[in-house]
């Protein structure tokens, strides 16, 4: 059965991530689906088997119904000799973000020397650094990492492991990642053993703070990329495990979202530090008094 790649152009990086996740959602047995920055906006690619292009292409339309990039989508045939994967990510360029770069294998050569590069294949859990929110965090952690020691960190809802690791690199102590799904867990460390950090980072599969490794300690950085609605669920437990002058950095969150969330910290003893938008996305770095 012949393959096929779906082309989809988009205005931003918001719109290819809800893009990917419609195509992703519609395909039975999806190939590697990634969206990516180009030179004039925003892209999504697909590899699909099938019989022929329109099959792809009526599914993609189906699944887009009603956005006004379903009319402009593209199918062609894959050439046999064609290395899909490597053809998936050669469209993912670097992300700066502070003194870190996100990037896949295919870039692993050209990094500046004065950056911590951090490779992170598409596909896998969240955080490739292509979403605002992963650099969000990283551009935070930069500063926080640059101004204090932090001796006890706990990267909660790791995802890829992007900010666990980051971490681990910066400052070369351990740190603590967990997320509710195993197979995140499993990736994170796949991550960590990739780019060195493996002897730094544990990771466990826990919901939210519920977990031995986890009970009863007391961070002084603590990060959480997720959602809003955990988050602002989650304010209580952030604030019994941390101690005077801990720092946390949140993100997962809507521009809409971001006077919410910050006002469920406050409650709990947190003061508001910092604020860095990008696109639609805010991330939130706060200061527990105690």
């Amino acid at each position: 059965m012949p393959q096929y790649q779906l082309h989809i152009a988009a205005a931003d990086a918001t719109r290819a991530e809800v893009i990917a996740d419609a195509v992703e959602a519609a395909f039975e047995e999806a190939g590697p689906v990634s969206w990516y920055e180009t030179d004039g906006g925003w892209a999504v690619d697909g590899f699909f088997f099938a019989d022929g292009a329109e099959e792809i292409a009526a599914t993609a339309r189906a699944a887009l119904a009603g956005m006004a990039e379903a009319a402009a989508l593209t199918v062609e045939p894959v050439p046999e000799d064609v290395d899909w994967v490597a053809k998936s990510l050669e469209g993912l360029k670097p992300v700066v973000a502070g003194r870190f770069v996100v990037h896949g294998a295919h870039d692993r050569d050209h990094i500046p020397k004065d950056l911590i590069g951090l490779q992170i294949e598409a596909n896998q859990a969240f955080g490739t650094g292509h979403h605002p929110t992963t650099w969000g965090c990283l551009t935070a952690l930069t500063d926080l990492l640059a101004a204090s020691r932090f001796d006890s960190v706990f990267d909660l809802g790791t995802g890829s492991g992007v900010l666990a690791i980051g971490i681990a690199l910066a400052t070369g102590r351990p740190v603590l990642a967990s997320d509710i799904d195993p197979l995140a867990v499993e990736i994170a460390l796949e991550n960590a053993e990739i780019n060195g950090a493996a002897p730094l980072v544990t990771a466990v599969t826990a919901t939210g703070f519920d977990h031995p490794a986890i009970a009863g300690r007391k961070f002084d950085l603590v990060v959480a990329n997720i959602l809003a609605d955990p988050l602002k669920m989650l304010a209580p437990d952030f604030r019994a495990h941390a101690q005077p002058g801990t720092a946390v950095v949140l993100s997962g969150i809507l521009r809409t979202q971001a006077d919410d969330v910050q006002a469920a910290f406050e409650a709990q003893g947190f003061a508001g530090e910092r604020h860095l938008v990008k696109d639609e996305w805010s991330t939130l770095v706060l200061r527990y008094a105690g």
